[in-house]
């Protein structure tokens, strides 16, 4: 159970609702035992002088034993449970806001229905391992340390035939849980594919229906679906068949102890008020013998699921302020970015080669190339999505590293390739980097914003206005007005950074005119890098670079670029043709 210790400082954090539980659980097995205890003499008093007096006497004790027994059970339940209900949501907050510090590239190689999986279906079984499992572990302890004793001081010559059954079922225990831990594993990884076929379906869900792909996904989520089917049946034909093998070797060592305590009664070995007692204690053996198949089922299934949540927990936060002094509160960035030397790898292959850009605070930078040539990865450096080696990108003099991430961030409004909008109101999307989610947005700032990405006379067509919702990713709005939205979202926080990497890409040529018009008031008061292959969109910026297999091959303004024949020229050319065809 490797797995499941490094659940230690949770549970440490709780030690003293973990020792009032388990007082509760002690107090709980010890009236239960004490029932059994006083029936024998009730049974042995009564047979000999039967008055009202001792009958009111005994039964009076017995009903005060059960319900005072049923409220240390209450109190158990109500602790234990409670216990593993708020470290499941410690654990839960802990795995959220890790999955929130890990860098994009490792959602590039892991599904997120798979993630949603873990994050759900193996968090529960953990829980259960933290409630019911703890609960009944010792439950079960202080049930046979109890019963076992009062048991040898009835009648010991009778114990070893009780046990015996126990023993049995403890190797047997131990034998079927590796098999329950490996098939509860199999069961849980199928269970983590058939999440992400669904989320992969729900996600792309016009992709299939525009590819007449419905049957074939159905096809492939049944073949899925069959095989979790069978890897649960696998894992049932072991774990459901520990329970009749556990109750049929305890019901063996019932008949024996009938048969060889009605014997001993019959000789007088034994009173019957005594031997009423034994066989109460070993129905009271049951439950906590069948319990240790159970637990250990839990706890299997739960060491398989920490497993898989610790491949999450551990995986490195590759972008940290791990090293980075404390924050220097009367820093405010300027918007200089410098580049020196910036060689990127990815992978096998450079990303980035030789890379020396300067822009100054309040210009504009564009940069353009072929598909593929390093754009989006080259501005991505600056809010440090991706980290660059030390030494090679700089704001304000400053080595980027040294500046806090939040700090850094702040400073930049970006809007990537993909648009990404929440499944919430336009005006909520808009003013997402504002400040506190549950608090309404500004709409005087949000109107502004909204004003210069030209979203503003689309929203007033929109019957709920800034209220209306957008749907799963956006959905009820056209591309355009989501680059529009993601547009006004990086402007309304003022950043002293603006990167626009191909954010215009699914507007229309007036829009877009109408756009750069509003962009350019704000571009002269802060730092700005285009990303675009369309000349009309980075023509005015103050420097443009052109981009080919990761090396800057040409730098200039406008007008230099199309003097020097190369790159950036034919682009001019080819798209000045394309012009003249539309308007033909």
């Amino acid at each position: 159970m490797s797995h499941l210790r490094r659940l230690g400082p949770y549970l440490r954090a709780h030690a003293r609702s973990l020792s009032l539980g388990l007082a509760y659980l002690i107090a709980a097995a010890a009236l239960a035992a004490a029932s059994p205890w006083v029936l024998r003499y009730a049974i042995d008093d009564l047979g000999e002088n039967l008055t009202q007096g001792k009958l009111w006497l005994y039964a009076g004790a017995l009903v005060s034993i059960v319900a005072l027994e049923g409220v240390a059970r209450f109190g158990t339940r109500m602790t234990l449970i409670g216990v593993s209900r708020e470290i499941e949501y410690e654990l839960r907050n802990d795995l959220f806001a890790h999955l929130s510090h890990l860098s994009p590239g490792y959602y590039h190689t892991h599904r997120i229905g798979e993630l949603m999986s873990r994050a759900t279906n193996d968090l529960s079984a953990v829980r259960m391992v933290l409630g019911p499992g703890i609960m009944y572990s010792a439950n079960t302890a202080a049930t046979l340390v109890a019963t076992v004793s009062l048991m040898a001081a009835l009648e010991v010559r009778l114990l070893p035939v009780a046990l015996a059954p126990l023993v049995v079922v403890a190797w047997m225990v131990r034998h079927l849980g590796r098999m329950i831990h490996d098939r509860s594993e199999a069961v849980q990884q199928q269970l983590a594919e058939l999440s992400a076929i669904v989320q992969e379906n729900l996600a792309g869900s016009r992709v299939v229906r525009a590819y007449v792909q419905e049957q074939h996904e159905r096809q492939r989520f049944a073949a899925a679906n069959d095989e979790y089917l069978a890897r649960s049946r696998r894992l049932v034909l072991i774990a459901g068949g520990l329970h009749p093998l556990i109750v049929t070797l305890l019901g063996i060592g019932a008949i024996a102890v009938l048969w060889q305590g009605g014997a001993m009664v019959a000789r007088g070995a034994l009173s019957l008020g005594e031997f009423v007692a034994f066989t109460v204690y070993l129905g009271m053996l049951q439950w906590p013998t069948i319990a240790v198949g159970w637990v250990a089922n839990i706890l299997e299934r739960g060491e398989a699921s920490m497993g898989r949540l610790l491949a999450i927990l551990d995986a490195p936060v590759d972008i940290s302020d791990d090293e980075v002094p404390s924050e220097d509160a009367s820093w405010r960035p300027q918007g200089a970015v410098e580049l020196r030397g910036l060689t990127l790898r990815l992978g096998q292959r450079d990303i980035l080669r030789d890379v020396d850009l300067v822009v100054p605070a309040g210009t504009s930078c564009a940069i353009v190339g072929p598909t593929g040539s390093g754009k989006s990865v080259l501005v991505g450096l600056i809010p440090r999505l991706l980290d660059a080696p030390r030494g090679t990108v700089w704001l304000d003099g400053r080595e980027i590293r040294s500046i806090p991430l939040r700090s850094l961030r702040s400073a930049v409004g970006f809007v990537p390739q993909e648009t990404y909008l929440f499944s919430e109101t336009i005006s909520s999307n808009v003013a997402l980097a504002l400040g506190d989610a549950d608090s309404p947005p500004p709409l005087e700032r949000v109107g502004w914003a909204s004003s210069v990405a030209q979203l503003e006379k689309d929203v007033a067509d929109f019957p709920e206005g800034y209220e209306t919702r957008v749907g799963e990713r956006g959905v009820t709005l056209s591309g355009g007005q989501r680059q529009r939205t993601a547009l006004a979202r990086a402007l309304v926080r003022d950043p002293r950074i603006l990167i626009l990497d191909d954010a215009l890409s699914a507007v229309d040529a007036q829009t877009e005119d109408k756009i750069l018009m509003g962009l350019r008031e704000v571009m002269r008061s802060r730092t700005t890098f285009i990303v675009s292959h369309r000349i009309s969109t980075v023509r005015d910026a103050d420097q443009i670079v052109v981009l080919r297999d990761g090396r800057i091959v040409e730098r200039g303004t406008h007008v230099d670029l199309v003097a020097q024949n190369g790159f950036y020229a034919d682009l001019h050319s080819r798209q000045l043709i394309e012009d003249q065809i539309e308007t033909e």
